[in-house]
């Protein structure tokens, strides 16, 4: 969210009514969230001039550990270069430490595309923008899940239940401090989570929803009492332990 959000920014920015705009003092510090979209809170240090050149020589894109050569315009102007800072800097800052982490791991691959390709300056904001949508589509729209055996059906479902929600295992990246709290696409991928972790025996569907509009799965290692509610639902594994609980 913070990354496409910040990748949004940088592309008004490259194509704002005033021209390119660049960051000169870019830093985590300068950004805040605000009702779930990045905010620059100090635009004291951006400017619209662009280095003006004679030839390409005169366009390298200097930072501390990597320089890129740029070419110059007709105009007598570093093409793109107000662009190409703001997005190696958004690399820099954010992508490495944000990217790589969270991602179900078939969407992992995309988001290493879009950190080599940034962190190279292959490509433009225009370019990065549009990856950065291709992999919201696939994660919002559950496509990137790849055709696997249905393990659902190795579940009891108890609807119109809940479990007492409490301190149990952790998981990583959980929602959750207490416990075992992940974004899923639907109960099948949950099934599938549930089983990729040996302290899991059900999970809950909830009705809280991420910011892409995705569930909340509350995983669990023990069977806690269950509470009616009729917009829930109880997912148990089939196991010789889950039945003498039942």
């Amino acid at each position: 969210q913070i990354c496409l959000s910040l990748v949004k920014l940088l592309f008004y920015l490259a194509h704002s009514p005033l021209g390119s705009i660049v960051l000169l003092d870019f830093q985590p510090r300068q950004f805040v969230m605000v009702d779930g979209n990045l905010k620059v809170t100090d635009m004291d240090d951006a400017s619209t001039e662009e280095l003006s050149c004679k030839e390409d020589n005169d366009c390298t894109l200097n930072f501390p550990t990597k320089s890129f050569p740029l070419k110059c315009s007709m105009a007598g102007k570093c093409e793109g270069i107000n662009e190409k800072k703001n997005l190696f800097n958004a690399y820099r800052y954010f992508f490495t430490y944000l990217l790589p982490h969270s991602a179900p791991p078939p969407l992992r691959p995309f988001l290493s595309d879009i950190l080599n390709a940034t962190g190279e300056l292959r490509y433009g904001i225009n370019e990065t923008l549009k990856a950065f949508e291709k992999v919201l589509h696939l994660y919002k729209s559950g496509l990137y899940l790849q055709k696997r055996p249905l393990v659902l059906k190795d579940y009891i479902s108890l609807k119109g239940f809940r479990a007492a929600e409490g301190e149990d295992y952790k998981c990583w990246p959980s929602y959750s401090h207490l416990g075992c709290l992940l974004s899923v696409h639907g109960a099948e991928e949950a099934a599938d989570i549930c089983n990729s972790q040996s302290q899991c025996q059900s999970f809950i569907i909830t009705q809280r929803r991420t910011w892409t509009g995705r569930t909340l799965a509350l995983f669990q290692s023990r069977l806690t009492d269950l509470i009616p509610d009729a917009n829930a639902a109880v997912y148990i594994k089939q196991s010789a332990s889950s039945r003498e609980r039942l």
